[in-house]
């Protein structure tokens, strides 16, 4: 993934529950609102996933003041259920999601291009949040 001019950003977890209840808390929309949000001061209101090849992905991040929001958007280029994820975001961007079965736990492994204008460690830093944050939700639920 990724071409010789993008960084790509790793982000990594090991959440305490099976593979189909991982993929199932990660690709299901009333999931997703739950989860999808780096701090306790943002929140995810809407969320749609058509969870296919060609399908998109769409969230919308925002700030529980009302003073910020954007949506995340992505087109599917690959889904093999319950292991990996691929899309591209509507800027261009790669993003590689695995699950990978360990017993009862699975391990998931994030990979994405980073964008130019916040620095790598902010991007490493949100995302990671977020993924902390999904890790969190799935093991309370």
């Amino acid at each position: 993934m990724g071409t010789k001019d993008k960084t790509t950003i790793t982000v990594e977890t090991t959440v305490k529950a099976p593979i189909d209840k991982v993929w199932t808390y990660w690709t299901g929309a009333g999931h997703i609102v739950n989860w999808n949000f780096a701090s306790d001061d943002w929140h995810c209101p809407k969320a749609e996933n058509d969870l296919r090849a060609g399908g998109k992905l769409r969230a919308t991040m925002a700030a529980k003041d009302g003073s910020f929001s954007f949506d995340f958007e992505g087109t599917y280029t690959l889904v093999r259920a319950p292991e990996l994820l691929e899309y591209v975001l509507d800027d261009g961007r790669k993003v590689v999601v695995r699950f990978s079965a360990r017993g009862d736990e699975t391990k998931i492994t994030e990979r994405f291009e980073a964008e130019g204008t916040h620095a790598v460690e902010m991007q490493r830093s949100g995302w990671q949040a977020i993924l902390d944050n999904f890790k969190k939700y799935t093991e309370s639920h």
